[in-house]
C-alpha cells in the first residue's frame, strides 16, 4: 500500500498525506509568493493518482498549466534528487475547466430556488428585514407551486408581492420600500455579471466527481480570475457548492480516502462581514460534510483568517513563510505557530518567518488520526506544468469536454415570471370584459374610477413606472424586454 500522497521532504525523511484522513480537512497558509500555488497543484495532483476529483478555484489563472505536461529543468531535478524522489515522471493531468461567465470553460448555474433565501440575502447583502422578504417569495412561490429559475423570476415575484401582498392572506403584505431596496440590489448583482449564474440548465454535482479513463480523478477547475472581482459573490458561490455537496451526497463514515476534495481559496473571503447565523451553518457544514467523504482544504494568507470554531476542525496544515513587520502581522505569525504539535527540535515561530519559497511547516493527521509533530519540508515538485495552459490549449480542453454539450446553452422554462406575468394579464382581460359589459347594461358609458382599479392593473402599471425610467438605457431595455416581453407581444 502506498504511504499516501507525497509532499515533500524533512531532514527526518518524507512527509505524506494519509488518504484515510483527507476528509478530516486541511489549510494551506502564508504570504503572497511563498508557494501556496505549487503546493496546491501538488496535492491536487496526488489525489487525482488515487482517483479523487477535485475542485479548485483558479484566482489568478495560474494553475490551469496542470493540464499539460512539465518541462524538465535543472531545479527541478536538485530537488527531486533532493528529496529523494523515485521514478519521478512529467505529466499532465486530465482536467475539466467551469466558469460562470462561460468563457473559459463550460458554464455554472443553478437556479434561485436551490440557492435558497439564506445565501440569496447574502449574495445581495441584505438586511434582516429585507431577507424575511426574500424568504416570503420563496414561501409564496412554494405554496404556488411556481419555480424561481433566475433574476426575472425573483424580480417579477417581488412586484407582485409588493403590489398585491396585502390581497394574498396574513403575513404577504410586505413595504414597497423594502422591495425597491431588493430590487435595486439585484441591478447591481446584474452589473456584477451574477445574473449569469441563475438559470437552466443547473448543474448537477456528480459532475465533478468523475475519473477519467485510466482511473485518475478528475481535477475541476473554476475560472475565478473575473470571478474574485466581486468577493461577496465568489465566496457565496463556493459556499453554495459545500452546502449543496453536504445536502445531496449519501453518509459513508469514515472511508478509505474521500470521494472528493474541494480546495477554497481566498477562503477569508467566506468570513468576512458573515453573520453569525451564517457563520454558524458555515461551521456545520465543515464539521459533518468530512462524513459525506469530501475533503475541504481553506488557501488563505494566515490561519488567523479563519474564525477559531472551522480552524480547530483543519486537521492537515501546510503553513508558507509569513513576514512579521507589525505588531497584528507579530501576533498573527504566533497564532500560525501555535496551531501545530510541538516539535521539541525546531523554533516554530522562527521557522515560520524564516522559510524560503517552496518550504513549508507541515503537520498532518497519521495512526488514529493524531497529528505528526511539525516538520520543515521542502515541498517537491510539480509532475505536470507551474503556470498557464495557452488559450490554445484551453480551447483543445473545453472542445472534447462533455459538459459543454450538457451545459453549454441555456434555456428558459415556464417559472414565477411568466406565471405571474400570464396571471396578472387574465386578471386584466377579466376586469376589462367586466367593464365592457357594464357599460353595456349602463345607459351612458362611465370611465372606471382610479379608486377601482384592480390590483392586476396596478401591478403592470407599477411595473411599467418602476422600469420607465431605465428604458433608455442598454440595460433598461434589456430589463423591460424581459419584464414585459409577454404583454407586449
Amino acid at each position: 500500500m502506498s504511504e499516501g500522497i507525497l509532499i515533500g521532504g524533512s531532514d527526518s525523511g518524507k512527509v505524506f498525506l494519509d488518504p484515510r484522513y483527507a476528509n478530516r480537512h486541511g489549510l494551506i497558509a502564508g504570504a503572497t509568493g511563498t508557494g501556496k500555488t505549487v503546493t496546491l497543484q501538488c496535492l491536487a495532483e496526488g489525489f487525482s493518482d488515487l482517483g479523487i476529483p477535485v475542485f479548485m478555484a483558479d484566482i489568478k489563472g495560474d494553475i490551469s498549466g496542470i493540464s499539460q505536461t512539465g518541462k524538465p529543468h535543472k531545479k527541478i531535478d536538485e530537488r527531486v534528487q533532493k528529496i529523494g524522489i523515485e521514478n519521478y515522471k512529467q505529466n499532465g493531468y486530465p482536467v475539466a475547466f467551469w466558469d460562470v461567465f462561460g468563457k473559459k470553460g463550460t458554464p455554472v448555474r443553478s437556479t434561485i430556488s436551490e440557492m435558497g433565501p439564506q445565501l440569496i440575502s447574502r449574495l445581495l447583502d441584505l438586511n434582516e428585514t429585507q431577507e424575511s422578504i426574500i424568504t416570503l417569495v420563496f414561501e409564496f412561490t412554494d405554496n404556488e407551486g411556481m419555480l424561481l429559475v433566475d433574476l426575472n423570476d425573483l424580480r417579477t415575484t417581488l412586484e407582485y408581492l409588493g403590489t398585491n401582498g396585502k390581497n394574498l392572506g396574513v403575513g404577504f403584505n410586505v413595504s414597497k420600500a423594502s422591495v425597491n431596496a431588493i430590487l435595486r440590489r439585484l441591478l447591481m448583482l446584474e452589473r456584477e455579471g451574477g445574473d449569469q449564474f441563475f438559470g437552466e440548465p443547473a448543474l448537477e454535482l456528480q459532475e465533478f466527481m468523475q475519473t477519467n479513463r485510466d482511473g485518475r480523478g478528475m481535477i475541476n477547475i473554476l475560472a475565478a480570475d473575473t470571478l474574485i472581482r466581486s468577493p461577496r459573490v465568489y465566496s457565496t458561490f463556493l459556499l453554495w457548492l459545500l452546502s449543496e455537496l453536504f445536502e445531496n451526497l449519501p453518509e459513508l463514515g469514515d472511508p478509505e480516502q474521500p470521494v472528493l476534495v474541494f480546495f477554497f481559496d481566498e477562503a477569508h473571503l467566506l468570513f468576512r462581514d458573515a453573520p453569525k447565523a451564517l457563520l454558524e451553518k458555515i461551521e456545520q457544514v465543515v464539521r459533518l460534510i468530512r462524513s459525506k467523504g469530501v475533503g475541504v482544504y481553506f488557501i488563505s494568507q494566515s490561519p488567523g483568517d479563519m474564525p477559531d470554531s472551522v480552524l480547530a476542525q483543519l486537521g492537515n496544515r501546510i503553513q508558507h513563510a509569513l513576514r512579521a513587520y507589525t505588531p497584528k502581522e507579530r501576533k498573527a505569525l504566533k497564532v500560525a505557530a501555535q496551531s501545530f504539535r510541538e516539535n521539541p527540535g525546531l523554533d516554530t515561530v522562527t521557522a515560520i518567518s524564516e522559510l524560503g519559497i517552496g518550504e513549508a511547516l507541515v503537520s498532518t493527521l497519521q495512526d488514529k488520526g493524531i497529528p505528526m509533530p511539525v516538520q520543515r519540508t521542502l515541498i517537491r515538485p510539480p509532475h505536470s506544468r507551474m503556470g498557464k495552459a495557452t488559450v490554445a490549449e484551453r480551447k483543445a480542453i473545453m472542445d472534447t469536454d462533455p459538459n459543454m454539450r450538457r451545459y453549454g446553452k441555456p434555456y428558459d422554462p415556464r417559472s414565477a415570471h411568466e406565471v405571474l406575468l400570464e396571471r396578472t394579464a387574465t386578471k386584466l382581460k377579466q376586469q376589462e370584459q367586466a367593464d365592457l359589459e357594464k357599460r353595456a347594461v349602463d345607459d351612458k358609458p362611465k370611465a372606471r374610477s382610479s379608486s377601482r382599479q384592480s390590483s392586476s392593473e396596478a401591478f403592470v402599471k407599477s411595473m411599467m413606472r418602476s422600469l420607465g425610467s431605465a428604458a433608455g438605457s442598454s440595460l433598461g431595455k434589456k430589463l423591460f424586454r424581459g419584464l414585459l416581453g409577454s404583454l407586449l407581444k
